[in-house]
């Protein structure tokens, strides 16, 4: 097999302001919106707030195994690079197919929840009935906003990642002033006594079980920081800068998400919080004393929609097309477009199986979330496991970022990610359900498929090559 592509055709195109609102946009997207809710009442509402920095720190501290790694092997493809030279040619594919599964159920999670916001704009749109899943009406029109939108975000990428990275910007910019007027207007007239109950003492398993059933969340919800390894070829920084833009991003979510869940719980009750179906635009309404106040969280809403959609994309494709690149995947899936220079084939198939999400309907998107979850958390296991690895083989290795107690972070690392992915094994009061075990089971499948095909096409002597090269230059 000959390469048909080479990474150093992808250009150095994004700034530092890029390459952060890339990461914070992926990581906020849709989730704090629709699920913040869901979290208080699970956890109550210091419960969720602890959940949430409970995750952030064992995300934190995967994030500086990442930093290091990054800086020191900016290639494209992430997981892929560090797994490959610490743990060897299967575990690499292990680990970068499985966080690849998180992307797409992202982007997936995305084209569902772009047309459950607009029916809070425009109440009643969704018509004809076509099919019901979990007990859910799936409506024609609805279908229709998720694959439009679907195709639309296919387009943005497939043109380069100029146009996506300034659409991310701008549209993350929008996040943070709609969320800043949120956060201060619950601070000066929020209620202390709406947080009641602060732990949910009721939830199955106790108070504990309650924040695992929101901790199960925090890997679907803080991915995103890995989308800037996916994307090194294309960043315009000092190495070193890498690192330390991708840890601003993590402790950037880390707060997000814990001063969005104390606004929410100080601006509504427990009575409000069951009652409603969008905690934060509702509670942005109580902030503002008018119903326009929903109307903007709505609109934040679908630009976090917009910037997870467009990170992923982003992190998704180039993971598959590194795979691609060296003969883990068929080589159609590496191919470049002349002139945008985006890995095309590779966006097209992460387009192809999103748009499918519409047609199961809003049940799709937990199922999503906590199939997607569990291969994140495999993901940064294996990165987390590579890091150590190379500390040890590998110590004269030049590390322009380097996490200071790398043994205890590392070790921590690997503790915490096994934890997390515990959280989704049968006995867990947030094990997988046999649906979300399915879909994780048949992407899986699907990839060692088209691995072993790629392998005995191409053998294995053809990766090292490709991948002593990519270290190497």
């Amino acid at each position: 097999m000959q390469s048909t592509t080479k990474p150093r055709e992808l250009v150095r195109v994004l700034a530092r302001t890029d390459v952060l609102a890339l990461a914070f946009g992926a990581m906020i997207g849709w989730g704090w919106i629709v699920l913040t809710g869901g979290a208080i009442l699970d956890a109550g509402s210091l419960g969720a707030i602890i959940a949430f920095i409970i995750g952030g720190i064992a995300v934190l501290l995967v994030g500086l195994t990442y930093a290091e790694l990054a800086a020191a092997m900016p290639k494209v493809g992430g997981e892929h690079v560090y797994s490959y030279r610490a743990l060897g040619h299967f575990a690499s594919f292990v680990c970068t197919w499985s966080i690849v599964l998180g992307y797409v159920s992202v982007v997936s999670f995305e084209a569902v929840a772009l047309p459950t916001v607009v029916e809070q704009l425009v109440p009643g749109y969704d018509v004809g009935h076509l099919w019901t899943v979990a007990g859910w009406d799936v409506k024609a029109s609805w279908v229709a906003v998720g694959v439009i939108g679907s195709l639309i975000m296919m387009a943005i990428n497939y043109v380069g990642i100029t146009t996506a990275a300034l659409i991310q910007k701008l549209v993350t910019g929008l996040i943070l002033v709609v969320g800043v007027l949120f956060i201060t207007g619950a601070l000066f007239t929020g209620e202390a006594a709406n947080m009641t109950p602060l732990f949910n003492h009721e939830s199955s398993g106790g108070f504990a079980g309650g924040i695992m059933a929101v901790l199960v969340m925090a890997p679907f919800l803080f991915v995103g920081f890995d989308v800037i390894p996916q994307a090194a070829e294309e960043i315009d920084l000092p190495f070193r800068d890498i690192g330390k833009v991708l840890i601003a991003s993590v402790l950037m979510a880390v707060a997000w998400y814990a001063l969005i869940v104390l606004g929410t719980s100080l601006m509504l009750d427990q009575p409000a919080l069951e009652g409603s179906s969008l905690s934060v635009p509702d509670a942005m309404v109580a902030v503002m004393g008018s119903v326009w106040g929903s109307k903007l969280m709505v609109l934040a809403g679908i630009a976090g929609i917009i910037t997870s959609w467009n990170a992923f994309y982003i992190g998704g494709s180039r993971a598959i097309y590194a795979l691609a690149h060296s003969g883990m995947l068929p080589a159609f899936l590496g191919k470049l477009h002349p002139k945008y220079k985006t890995p095309t084939n590779a966006i097209i198939m992460i387009g192809l199986l999103s748009t499918i999400a519409p047609f199961m309907g809003r049940p799709a998107m937990v199922w999503l979330v906590d199939a997607g979850g569990l291969g994140i958390v495999i993901a940064y296991l294996f990165v987390a496991l590579s890091f150590m690895v190379l500390r040890k083989r590998e110590p004269g290795m030049d590390r322009p970022f380097r996490v200071s107690n790398g043994r205890v972070v590392g070790a921590l690392a690997v503790l915490l990610s096994l934890g997390m992915a515990c959280l989704y094994l049968p006995g867990s009061p947030s094990a997988l359900t046999g649906i979300e075990w399915g879909v994780f089971g048949g992407w899986m499948i699907l990839g060692l498929a088209m691995y072993f095909f790629a392998l005995n096409r191409y053998g294995r002597a053809f990766s090292d090559r490709v991948m002593q090269d990519v270290y190497h230059r």
